[in-house]
């Protein structure tokens, strides 16, 4: 399993913009084969603050994926994000 995740930063008057204009990528992410979850979403207490998270089944899906993602283009000022790797996923409780 292949997680990415973190945070980017742009300008407070850009963030719901941006995150907004990724709403059709998250789409096309979410139909993919092998595509577990997949979200950008504005921070709710830092107003700056982007939240990255990828779920994919593995390194093959995500490569697929990288081949014909095209997301809007947007100006971060930071960029906070991981690629994770793991061998198995657990339920919390």
């Amino acid at each position: 399993m292949i997680i990415i995740a973190g945070y980017t930063r742009m300008e407070i008057n850009q963030r719901d913009a941006a995150v907004a204009a990724f709403a059709a990528m998250i789409r096309r992410a979410r139909e993919q084969d092998g595509c577990l979850d997949f979200s950008i979403s504005p921070d709710p207490v830092d107003p700056d603050r982007t939240n990255v998270f990828e779920c994919w089944r593995d390194q093959q899906s995500l490569n697929a994926w990288r081949k014909i993602a095209k997301g809007p283009r947007v100006k971060i000022s930071e960029a906070h994000v991981k690629l994770y790797r793991s061998d198995k996923a657990e339920k919390p409780f």
